[in-house]
């Protein structure tokens, strides 16, 4: 049975805007609860709706590895919002060399902000030897986001070099007759 809401979240773009998003409102309300709401209502919704997020962070950036090798024309979160198609940039050798340095950046920029953020705030709302605990798992928290990050990026370009070796490789088939020797 094929529902068309279920549908759309097929491509892994959709997928990656649609959990952006509850990531996003998570966070922010995370921010606010431990900010505005007294209590250990406020403290419980704090740690919760961070723990949320960062369960969501780290699942998406290990079924964003997954997306690395594949087909699909998914270029980033920031592509897919502003809708930039980098499918053009394919065909020119400086597009793909090397390591993907932008997309590398982009995830520490936010994973420093985010953690900035996320150890000011715990350390305005959690007290005593809890504090210590927040600051280790936000820490570990961000460094496993950083690591998944780099393999994301590694994995792009190793599977942009192998392909233009392989489209190295039939170019010069096509120019030696179209004969290839094994």
């Amino acid at each position: 049975m094929k529902l068309a809401h279920v549908q759309l979240f097929e491509d892994f773009g959709t997928r990656s805007l649609a959990v952006h998003a509850v990531m996003v409102l998570a966070f922010v309300n995370a921010v606010l609860a431990g900010l505005f709401i007294q209590g250990e209502i406020g403290l419980i919704s704090f740690v919760a709706l961070l723990n949320f997020t960062a369960g969501l962070w780290v699942s998406h950036s290990i079924h964003s590895l997954g997306n690395v090798s594949s087909d699909d024309e998914y270029d980033g979160i920031l592509n897919e919002l502003l809708d930039r198609d980098t499918s053009t940039d394919t065909d020119t050798d400086t597009s793909g060399s090397g390591f993907d340095t932008g997309r590398f950046g982009r995830l520490l920029a936010l994973i420093a902000a985010v953690t900035a953020v996320s150890l000011l705030t715990s350390a305005q709302v959690l007290e005593g030897a809890v504090l210590p605990i927040a600051i280790v798992a936000v820490g570990a928290i961000a460094v496993v986001t950083a690591i998944i990050g780099f393999l994301i990026a590694v994995g792009a370009s190793y599977d942009e070099s192998q392909q233009r070796w392989a489209d190295r490789i039939d170019a010069n088939a096509e120019a030696d007759g179209g004969e290839i020797d094994n």
